[in-house]
């Protein structure tokens, strides 16, 4: 079997087999641009070594045969003492991975081929940092040497020699550096090896079991990456950019990955090897600066992104490297990218022809629009500023100063909110990263590690912020004469680079006018109506500036919890009689026609769906045990009362506390989730919905008088059987048209989220106008789940086993929630072919979910008004993906 391919029989899309890297360097290899020759072992041979441990069978053969040939083209000898070839083993998976996965440089080194080295460049210098590098490297990718150890080693050196960076150690320094690096492998037991073969062996293999270090296992995880995919290796000549101040490594961006602006956007360091830019060890330049220092090579940079980005037509992340004035490619990938730059970058590519208003669209991805609504620092607000840093990914994040990410992992399953500070991030830190409210970095650049992975997560992060001085055993930092301690509060603001001592004020921006237009191109695509879920007028308001088409459930239950209303409900709630209960709701009918007033006005000309109350009416009663504490509390105080009269008021209120508890008592249900509630509760008292039904009229005939469009729809809640709807049809509708008499055109419907109404849909379909899927309860129903108590008990467990993919009350479940859906669908059109269909639950914001809607066919889909830009761009993608669908 074929495991290896030299980078002239590859191409861009043999990324499943030969990694993104592999497939980039051989892609740019045939395009005619600048890269060092090499070849890619294949997804495949990685395989079979994860399975069995070993190298599949005929691969070491190819790996030998195919150095021959890579001799041959580089003019070098793999291990010669006079010209030594020296390679880097690279790693590269399908789905790109930045940072997750391992790399060793400079293998070949040894005790020999240093000198060779440095009598070949005349440059012992540059030789002998090459081989410590090496020795670094292998010591703590493929011998699991805690990387600590060197790092501790070389600030001994720099202390010894007076030297503040790297780079100003001399030769002699170094070589005793290459001396230390060997005895702490050898004081852990490993040797370093001589032989060149053996370490390009122990390399490939380290690679290849990167692929499940914890961090990439984490990644995968994070973002949905199969498991089973592999890592290819690529093998590639080494060209060095530490042989000087002409050499140079750096990494660059075809357009800012932060603001989506079309220029050249990168940051190098001369003197220096690639991971030096990445990990944030030195902070870099701008790559602007390239032009007045090396100019011949930043031309072909510009040169090589332009090409590179019309050929792939989308925006390029390059790693390059100057070895004496001549420039290398080294990587090419679709480039991360925060959601502000996603969007602009998409339309910017639509209006300058490279992509169609379809491909724009499946451009962004639907979580990157919601990380566009992140809280913003309130810039009006009082702060106390501590820190300036570089601007790395947009954003506010307010926590608990962390300085590790295992603690961050920790507190936030408690329910903290950290912010982790590091002095540079590595790939290891990806957990703490992943649960952070933000980043804070003392070291590295835009194009770091930090950087790079906070803005492909959407999480705010400043990096590069040399004022902050980290002692990480103290667990403190100090900047500008603040000490700032573990767990003490700071903000982080990604967006303009600084950092705040203790939680600053934010507030979420609108829409920016590049969202407004891209959304705009989505609404002339997708199928879906877009509505909102929305329980007050500024929820509605902020639903129709987000672009909704109208509510879709306003829940009535919690208009009743003010203050001023929630004596009138209890009192109610607690009446003896019908005649009792109608006063009480009088006394609410005028509190709830205001309401709905200010929802018909602001969704002038659109549907407002209100659903009328649905949960038990014990919920609005103090809970039992309270009840009993204060009665015990009363008891107390009657027997220190000293006076009648107060014996006579405590007495009065312990009776009034004993009435609520045997009401609280008489109405406890053992499963309120599936007891009296809903339209179970307006049929037994029939006054409390015909005094809502009386409120929704009235306010939208007032609304109407004002001159505006009105479109009431009434929904009842958890219907299950033909006669529930039927029974209350016939009691609400002569309430309506008492009201309306004629003026207002008004719907009435119901909410599906028992599973035997979707199965008689067409018998509830009769009596109303509209269904609207309540997917939180009818998941609850389907699955005979908990919600409240799966999530905190078993739904994890549930999920790393693999017994469900996806939790259900997230992402909709198409085969038995989705299928009770069908269900309705098709038999609630046969009982009413006029029968509007839509979906309120949750799962209305969640891109799956909405794709799922689109394909069985619903009118609408309803969300909560910040989720409103996701649904209308889910919606677009669903109607684009499933477009040869429909055609057919």
């Amino acid at each position: 079997m074929k495991y290896i391919y030299f980078f002239e029989e590859g191409n861009k899309d043999m990324k499943d087999l030969l990694g993104g890297k592999g497939a980039g360097l051989s892609e740019m290899t045939n395009i005619g641009l600048s890269v060092p020759p090499g070849f890619t072992i294949t997804t495949e041979a990685c395989k079979v070594y994860i399975k069995t441990g070993n190298f599949p069978e005929g691969l070491w053969d190819q790996v030998l045969e195919s150095m021959k040939k890579l001799e041959e083209k580089a003019g070098k000898k793999f291990g010669d003492e006079k010209n030594p070839l020296l390679v880097s083993v690279r790693s590269g998976a399908p789905v790109s991975m930045p940072g997750m996965m391992d790399t060793v440089l400079n293998v070949g080194l040894n005790d020999k081929t240093v000198k060779g080295l440095a009598k070949k460049t005349n440059n012992e210098r540059f030789a002998y940092d090459s081989y410590r590098r090496l020795i670094q490297m292998f010591g703590r990718i493929v011998l699991n040497v805690p990387g600590e150890n060197f790092e501790n080693a070389m600030d001994e050196i720099k202390k010894k020699y007076n030297a503040k960076n790297d780079i100003d150690l001399n030769t002699e320094s170094l070589k005793e550096l290459v001396e230390v690096y060997k005895k702490i492998i050898k004081d852990h037991g490993k040797e370093f090896p001589q032989d060149p073969y053996k370490q390009l062996e122990l390399s490939i293999r380290a690679v290849f079991e990167s692929w499940n270090n914890e961090r990439a296992k984490v990644y995968r995880k994070l973002n949905n990456i199969p498991e089973d995919l592999g890592t290819a290796v690529s093998i590639v000549m080494m060209v060095f950019g530490n042989m000087g101040p002409d050499s140079a490594t750096g990494v660059a961006f075809t357009r800012n990955p932060s603001t989506g602006e079309k220029v050249l956007f990168g940051e190098y360091l001369t003197n220096a090897q690639g991971e030096d830019v990445v990990a944030g060890i030195r902070t870099p330049k701008p790559i602007a600066e390239m032009e007045k220092e090396i100019p011949e090579a930043y031309r072909e940079l510009v040169r090589s992104a332009e090409i590179l980005e019309k050929h792939y037509r989308d925006v390029q992340d390059i790693e390059f490297t100057v070895e004496k004035g001549k420039f290398y490619l080294l990587q090419t990938r679709s480039a991360k990218r925060n959601a502000r730059a996603a969007v602009k970058i998409a339309v910017d590519f639509f209006h300058e022809g490279i992509i169609d208003k379809e491909e724009m669209i499946m451009r962004v991805e639907p979580s990157t629009v919601d990380q566009l609504l992140h809280p913003q620092v309130d810039e009006r607000a009082q702060k106390t500023l501590i820190a300036k840093g570089l601007a790395a990914s947009p954003g506010a994040g307010i926590g608990k100063v962390v300085f590790d990410p295992d603690t961050a992992v920790i507190l936030s399953q408690k329910g903290e909110k950290v912010i982790l500070v590091r002095p540079e991030t590595m790939a290891d830190d990806v957990h703490g990263i992943a649960v952070a409210q933000g980043v804070l970095t003392s070291r590295g650049g835009m194009t770091s590690h930090a950087a790079v992975v906070a803005r492909a997560m959407g999480k705010p992060a400043v990096v590069g912020s040399e004022e902050v001085k980290i002692d990480m055993k103290a667990r403190i930092f100090q900047s500008r004469g603040f000490t700032v301690k573990e767990l003490d509060v700071i903000t982080v603001d990604g967006t303009t680079g600084s950092v705040y001592l203790g939680a600053v004020p934010v507030s979420v921006p609108g829409l920016s006018p590049e969202l407004r237009e891209f959304l705009k191109y989505c609404d002339e695509v997708r199928k879906l109506g877009i509505r909102a879920n929305a329980n007050t007028p500024e929820e509605a308001s902020i639903a129709r500036e987000f672009g909704a088409e109208g509510i879709g459930l306003a829940r009535t239950e919690r208009m009743f919890l003010g203050a001023d209303r929630l004596p009138i409900m209890q009192a109610m709630i607690m009446s003896k009689t019908k005649e009792e209960r109608v006063e009480h709701l009088n006394r609410l009918l005028d509190m709830q026609t205001k309401d709905f007033v200010e929802f018909f006005r602001i969704m002038d000309g659109f549907p407002v769906i209100i659903r009328l109350l649905d949960p038990p009416l014990h919920e609005f009663l103090p809970k039992h045990l309270e009840l009993i504490n204060d009665i015990n509390e009363l008891k107390m105080k009657l027997r220190e009362s000293k006076t009648l009269k107060e014996m006579d008021a405590i007495i009065e209120e312990i009776n009034e506390k004993d009435r609520i508890l045997r009401t609280v008592m008489a109405l406890e249900e053992f499963n309120p989730m599936i007891g009296f509630r809903g339209c179970r509760v307006g049929i037994i008292y029939p006054e409390i919905y015909e005094m809502q039904v009386r409120a929704i009229i009235r306010a939208a005939v007032k609304v109407k008088e004002e001159g505006k469009n009105v479109i009431p729809e009434i929904m009842i809640p958890l219907v299950g059987i033909e006669g529930e709807i039927r029974i209350l049809r016939e009691r609400l509708i002569p309430i309506a048209e008492e009201e309306s008499k004629g003026r207002i055109k008004y719907m009435f419907g119901t909410m599906l989220e028992v599973p035997r109404g979707a199965l008689v849909a067409d018998k509830i379909a009769k009596h109303v106008d509209f269904f609207s899927f309540g997917t939180n309860d009818l998941t609850q129903m389907t699955f005979g789940f908990s919600r409240d108590d799966v999530e905190a008990i078993f739904m994890n467990k549930y999920l790393e086993l693999g017994v469900l993919k996806d939790n259900p009350f997230e992402i909709l479940d198409r085969e038995g929630v989705g299928e009770l859906m069908k269900i309705a669908k098709e038999k609630g059109r046969r009982g009413n072919p006029n029968l509007e269909l839509g979906i309120c639950g949750e799962h209305g914001g969640e891109p799956s979910s909405i794709e799922f809607c689109h394909i069985i066919g619903l009118d609408y889909v309803s969300a909560s008004p910040y989720r409103i830009p996701i649904a209308r761009l889910a919606a677009a993608q669903a109607a684009i993906r499933h477009k040869k669908d429909l055609n057919k």
